[in-house]
């Protein structure tokens, strides 16, 4: 008697092997080039700048003297992007690394912008020690400094949220700050010492200069 056909054909067990291989090496492939989405970029969640984005506010008004006595505000720089601080001679390893960190912001920029240092130590601010410090992290001549007496600058740190050097050596360092106030007079980003590189400074002051 005949012996009966399967109704479907067998497949060899090695051809059936070769086959998985095959479809294995195809979702592998397929995998391999698919890539899962990158988290955003610390630039990108901060709206394109490396600092902290801050509220669009118009930065408090000040109005001191530099080392030469004479009279400067920061309304005076209107249309320019501005570095601002608030440093003192003295002050030891937090004033010179933030002072070093804006001149080296201020070497990769291929035009200079105003830095203002505004002081939070009155009581250390001979002109020749506050013209001694700026020659010592290389800002003579791109920084300007400004002093006043205590009653005039303690309005201008409870503006800007400064803590004095009254507050103590600690305090002050922990709460260090570098600001870009843009063309129109306004707050945008702010760098806590800690966070703050000259690479970062250049990036977010080219980008609020529109370059």
């Amino acid at each position: 008697m005949p012996r009966k056909q399967p109704a479907f054909p067998i497949v060899p067990v090695v051809v059936l092997a070769a086959l998985l291989l095959a479809l294995a090496g195809v979702l592998i492939a397929r995998s391999g080039n698919s890539s899962a989405p990158s988290s955003p970029s610390p630039s990108a969640q901060n709206g394109g700048f490396d600092g902290a984005p801050l509220p669009a506010v118009p930065a408090p008004p000040l109005k001191l003297t530099d080392t030469a006595g004479r009279p400067v505000s920061l309304s005076d720089y209107r249309g320019r992007v501005v570095v601002l601080t608030f440093l003192y001679p003295g002050c030891g390893a937090t004033c010179t690394l933030i002072a070093q960190q804006i001149r080296g912001a201020l070497d990769e920029l291929s035009s200079p912008v105003p830095v203002v240092i505004v002081s939070a130590n009155p009581a250390a601010d001979s002109a020749a020690a506050a013209q001694a410090f700026l020659a010592s992290v290389s800002l003579s001549g791109r920084a300007v400094y400004l002093t006043g007496s205590a009653a005039e600058l303690a309005p201008i740190w409870r503006a800007y949220r400064v803590r004095p050097a009254s507050a103590g050596a600690a305090v002050f360092g922990r709460y260090a700050f570098v600001m870009l106030v843009d063309r129109s007079g306004t707050e945008r980003v702010l760098y806590e010492t800690e966070q703050l590189t000259p690479e970062s400074l250049a990036h977010d002051i080219r980008r609020l200069e529109g370059g």
